[in-house]
């Protein structure tokens, strides 16, 4: 299970303005955690225990900091303290010590040496696993996790040391983004790498949710105030992607098994 993206989560200034626009571009239902003292949203396909991620409020503490409405993903790890520490020795950071949310799990947040920041995660569960939750690659779920990195190769390395994860499919993207190497967990493909665009600040994760139709869901996305950064296209493979921004400017991307 290590090395697997097991949850994500939305950081953003109106959880309740977010909830409703991913709702009816890619079909979420909202229902409230339960966590005393704590605004925190489940958001999934329809059906009982089918939360794919959390929404949360973006506070003006973090904000402060300079941080923007944002998607983050967990990657699941059998210690998370320890994983957080190698991250920090190898070049990376922990900016947010290892803690329990009780009856949840472990987690922390960290970066790696490029800067790129994802959650580490332990579930409070007897085999450490995720409650069952929707067939990968439905509509609903998150389909594709991607790196933009300062230097992808380096990136993966790193990467491919900490959670074993081994290359697949390369595609030569030209001198501007280098290869684009996908990357599999235990034989399954996860995710991509690539070399991030130079207007690009930091190297960052994106998450990509899958959806019935990627022309139908980026229509919606604009009609309801968000922004379409790249009409949905064809990618090696035969799938459709379109990346997206929210109304409140957290970017995703949309993806689909034809157009």
């Amino acid at each position: 299970m290590q090395g697997q993206f097991i949850w994500y989560e939305l950081m953003t200034t109106d959880t309740a303005a977010a909830a409703k626009f991913y709702g009816e571009v890619v079909g979420w239902q909202p229902r409230d955690a339960g966590m005393p003292g704590m605004d925190y949203t489940i958001v999934g396909p329809p059906g009982p225990n089918m939360g794919v991620a959390g929404v949360m409020p973006l506070t003006e503490e973090v904000m402060a900091r300079g941080v923007p409405a944002n998607w983050t993903g967990y990657i699941h790890a059998d210690d998370v303290d320890a994983m957080a520490e190698t991250f920090k020795d190898a070049g990376g950071a922990i900016h947010r010590p290892a803690e329990d949310i009780p009856g949840i799990g472990r987690f922390a947040v960290v970066a790696d040496p490029q800067g790129a920041v994802i959650c580490v995660f332990s579930p409070d569960t007897p085999d450490g696993s995720m409650p069952d939750g929707p067939a990968p690659g439905s509509p609903g779920t998150f389909g594709w996790n991607e790196l933009h990195a300062q230097d992808a190769g380096s990136a993966f390395d790193f990467y491919a040391r900490h959670f074993g994860w081994t290359k697949d499919m390369a595609v030569d993207m030209g001198p501007e983004y280098g290869v684009y190497q996908t990357f599999t967990q235990d034989g399954r493909p996860i995710g991509g790498m690539m070399n991030k665009r130079p207007e690009m600040p930091m190297s960052c994760w994106s998450f990509y949710i899958t959806v019935p139709s990627v022309r139908a869901a980026a229509a919606k996305v604009a009609e309801l105030g968000g922004q379409v950064l790249m009409e949905p296209h064809q990618v090696p493979g035969g799938g459709w992607i379109c990346p997206a921004l929210d109304p409140q400017g957290a970017a995703f991307s949309l993806m689909s098994g034809s157009e």
